[in-house]
């Protein structure tokens, strides 16, 4: 190769790496937002899992919150985002990362597209048939998008029953961190867990088909999908989810690095751990 053809192809290397540089960088982050007085207010009237915590913890809940701000922008699609949405929204998405020590487990999560209501999943559609989406992640030219109604949104903090969309879909984002959203958490759950846990879905999605649980029929789509809808009910009901899955519980307070129930241990519930009861 002569040293003009060299210089060429170094020429060309340089370029495509500039390109692929430009492509997959990470987006400058803008200023570090100052917590409001009004987010404290809006989370101790309507978020549940924040009132229960105590104060350093409250503290900590503040400043993830902030850093979630500064990373991610929520956009309302034919609707307002009030002051109310963005805290609902941020907590939905802190409350399945609290006990994890970094807290960001949505690095390529850059923005939450809020609809009014329900939309297609085809076409994003507000209006007309087929509007039967409340929440989804996003794929393809909608990568690093998150998609929520925020009536659905509203509803889940404000009814305080078992359902919850924000938490379900974060949870959706959570489940994709080892690639795969399979219902299988690897990346969170220890190894000698994993088994228990597929086990302990299977059989839980065969009493939601025949009728003897009270975990939403929804489950029963995909472990995916159970997985979604497990955390819905953990996260809004926890002192009832313990009562009538307590080995489910402990499996999930070991994926989520929480103590939900206040018994002193993750993974117990009346400080004792019910999976490893079961298999004694």
């Amino acid at each position: 190769m002569t040293t003009q053809a060299t210089l060429v192809a170094l020429l060309v290397l340089a370029i495509a790496a500039a390109l692929l540089y430009y492509i997959f960088r990470d987006e400058p982050l803008g200023p570090l937002p100052e917590f409001r007085k009004q987010w404290r207010r809006l989370l101790r009237k309507q978020v549940t899992f924040y009132k229960t915590l105590d104060r350093q913890q409250k503290r900590r809940f503040q400043d993830r919150m902030r850093y979630f701000f500064q990373r991610v922008e929520i956009t309302g699609i034919d609707t307002e985002v009030t002051e109310l949405d963005r805290v609902l929204v941020a907590a939905s998405g802190l409350i399945p990362t609290f006990g994890f020590d970094d807290w960001n487990q949505y690095p390529k999560l850059r923005e939450v597209l809020l609809y009014k209501d329900t939309f297609s999943k085809e076409t994003f559609a507000t209006e007309g048939e087929g509007r039967d989406i409340a929440g989804m992640v996003g794929g393809g030219y909608m990568n690093g998008k998150l998609l929520l109604s925020q009536q659905a949104l509203r509803r889940g903090f404000a009814n305080h029953g078992r359902d919850n969309t924000g938490i379900h879909e974060f949870t959706h984002l959570l489940d994709k961190a080892d690639g795969e959203t399979d219902g299988i958490p690897d990346y969170f759950l220890e190894h000698q867990y994993l088994i228990p846990w597929v086990e302990m879905m299977r059989g839980e999605m065969e009493a939601i088909e025949r009728g003897n649980s009270d975990i939403d029929t929804y489950a029963t789509t995909n472990k995916a999908e159970f997985f979604a809808v497990a955390a819905e009910y953990f996260f809004n009901r926890p002192a009832a989810f313990a009562h009538k899955h307590p080995k489910l519980f402990a499996l999930m307070e070991r994926i989520f690095h929480q103590d939900l129930d206040h018994d002193g241990g993750v993974g117990t519930v009346d400080h004792q751990d019910p999976v490893a009861s079961a298999n004694n």
